[in-house]
């Protein structure tokens, strides 16, 4: 088969994945400065049919307010509504919190193009442009600066979002378009593939025109590759659970299928792309540990990152992390040498623990335990909001743990909400990238259409966007895709907000899938009460390069034991079982049991362990 390398970066550690004739091979590497250059290092120079890549680069750049210098065209009187925003507040009684600043300043926010300054990208948002795009693209002939107009990028009504949107994918514009230009020219591939917020895969130069739809491109892949592995197992609902070194990033997916929302936000910023409902919070295996002004135990969001990295890693770093306190309480054994070449130092660990207790007034092993209890509540609070708050029950689900610390923490988490049953994946410490192999290419289209319930024009409206998506698709791709999916915004006459259903059947089935969504979401519904459709989606779907089924099986094997006394996890073989406690490790992660949990090694690598909930 040609030569397949997924690679994706996260803010420790990049994670590469090859699948060749020889198999499916698996490393992981510090990740430096310039993203770029540990990709580049990771490939080894060797040429690849097809590089599929997952990137922080646009998330980075949003967090650390390190974009371009945007200027907004918008109508007269709309200059300020990227400041004014919705009347919603970030925290409601707390008046000490308030929106983050405007992504373009106000002397760059004006309706007549020759007041424009000395800016290096300029936004293009007419408030009725989702009706009719010509004025924009005028305007934008217009300008000498390059452009992104709202009608390419959010081509829907509510012009505060659809603004917000197109200021926010120009401001990552310039530095994304470098950052995969510079990857373009240094990768040897025939294929060069961008793992968007959607979990679809699209060419670089098209990453570049859309940057604002890559913001949730590394933690998409890892939601693509849990539906996989629930979908193989059996099991309808899973939540993701990716715990990594700087962050951890949780997901509910239904029918083996992420579901893909019109938007998210992030540091609370609206960026209304396709996207799977994906909640990422501080807390990972790098998350900094400290005490505030009242002497409370914090954990978060600040990281120790690669370099210098836990205070066991020995590189210099000197604050206390989550890695610490999992070496110190015997979770994570010592000599686990982390990517396979990052050997731990239990010394600096102490010393850094030590350090911690005496500003906290608490022993260390007081210490050690109040971190892990301290991430783990934040942790559950994630795993809650996608789950609990969206009117699902957790303990219909099952836990799929992966990332480098996912395994540690994964059945301690599953007790708190009640699951029975965790999937540690193989190749779990690189379980993103793995899911890039298992991404399918995507385009998509929306339209506004405003809709009353049993219009006629429905069908010729699904038929419209999907053939939309379709033209997109070959452009993009040049080949034909092999699915087309439709979905519709639809609400009760009256409603400010919609809820997203399957918009194909006909009047009748998008109503009841409608009210049924409602009901769980919310708790009710009306029955008999009129709808309408606001928006018509389409998604254009390619075949993905690798399936679950595609994976090698396991081969039983001797089971070897590490000098620690944990179970290496090359040496379990299909149909081993082992009954907590016990920890199990790899070169890049690890997978904790406590009493009363069983592991059972399944047929594909899988570490299933059923929690006995008590």
């Amino acid at each position: 088969m040609p030569r397949i390398v997924g690679v994706d970066v996260g803010g420790t550690f990049t994670d590469i994945v090859v699948a060749d004739e020889d198999g499916l091979l698996s490393r992981k590497v510090p990740t430096t400065s310039n993203q770029a250059d540990a990709v580049v290092e990771a490939l080894g120079g060797r040429s690849t049919g097809s590089f599929l890549h997952g990137t922080t680069a646009a998330t980075n750049t949003l967090l650390e307010e390190r974009g371009a210098r945007v200027g907004l065209v918008t109508d007269p009187g709309y200059e300020d509504i990227i400041e004014i925003g919705r009347q919603d507040r970030p925290s409601l009684y707390d008046s000490s919190i308030d929106r983050p600043r405007p992504l373009v300043a106000r002397e760059d926010r004006v309706s007549d193009p020759a007041d424009l300054g000395d800016v290096d990208i300029v936004a293009v948002s007419l408030i009725d442009s989702y009706q009719d795009a010509e004025p924009e693209r005028h305007l934008a002939n217009r300008l000498a600066q390059p452009t992104v107009l709202s009608s390419v990028v959010s081509p829907e009504f509510r012009e505060y979002e659809r603004v917000a949107t197109t200021v926010l994918s120009a401001y990552l514009t310039p530095s994304v378009s470098v950052y995969l230009t510079d990857l373009d020219r240094s990768v040897d591939a025939h294929r060069r593939l961008v793992m968007t917020s959607s979990g679809g895969l699209i060419p670089f130069a098209d990453g570049s025109a859309f940057a604002g739809r890559l913001v949730l491109s590394g933690p998409a892949g890892g939601a693509v590759a849990s539906a996989a592995l629930g979908a193989h197992h059996g099991h309808p609902s899973v939540i993701s659970f990716d715990m990594g070194g700087t962050s951890t990033d949780v997901c509910r997916i239904t029918n083996g299928v992420p579901d893909v929302g019109s938007g998210h936000q992030v540091a609370g910023r609206v960026n209304r792309v396709p996207s799977i409902p994906i909640r990422t919070i501080g807390a990972g295996g790098g998350s900094i540990a400290w005490v505030d002004s009242g002497g409370a135990l914090r954990v978060g969001p600040r990281s120790a990152g690669a370099d210098p990295g836990p205070a066991v890693y020995g590189k210099g770093g000197t604050d206390f992390t989550v890695t610490d306190a999992n070496v110190l309480a015997g979770n994570l054994p010592a000599d686990l040498a982390l990517g396979g070449d990052v050997l731990m130092d239990v010394e600096p660990g102490r010393q850094a623990a030590e350090r911690l207790a005496a500003e906290a007034d608490l022993t260390v092993d007081e210490v050690v335990a109040g971190v892990l209890e301290v991430v783990d509540a934040h942790m559950e609070r994630a795993l809650r909001s996608v789950s609990v708050e969206e009117g699902s029950d957790p303990r219909e689900s099952v836990l799929v743990a992966f990332g480098g610390a996912g395994g540690l923490h994964a059945t301690r988490l599953a007790r708190r909400l009640g699951i029975t049953r965790v999937l540690v994946p193989p190749h779990s410490g690189v379980f993103s990238a793995l899911g890039l192999l298992m991404a399918a290419p995507r385009t998509d289209r929306a339209r506004t259409v405003m809709l009353a319930e049993g219009s006629k024009d429905l069908k010729d409206v699904i038929q419209a966007i999907s053939a939309a998506a379709n033209e997109a698709f070959s452009d993009m791709f040049g080949v034909r895709p092999s699915a087309l999916r439709a979905t519709a915004d639809v609400r009760y006459v009256g409603q400010s907000h919609e809820l997203e259903v399957d918009a194909y059947g006909g009047w009748d089935v998008i109503r009841s899938l409608f009210e049924a969504l409602h009901a769980e979401r919310y708790g009710f519904d009306r029955a008999g009460e009129p709808i309408e459709m606001v928006n018509v989606r389409a998604s254009a779907l390619g075949v993905p390069p690798l399936s679950w089924s595609d994976l090698p099986s396991v081969a039983a094997t001797e089971t070897e034991e590490d000098r620690s006394g944990a179970l290496r996890r090359r040496g379990l073989g299909a149909g081993f079982t082992v009954e907590g406690p016990a920890v199990v490790v790899e070169d890049d992660s690890a997978t904790l049991l406590v009493e009363g949990d069983r592991l059972t090694v399944l047929s594909d690598g899988t570490l299933e362990i059923e929690i006995d909930a008590g």
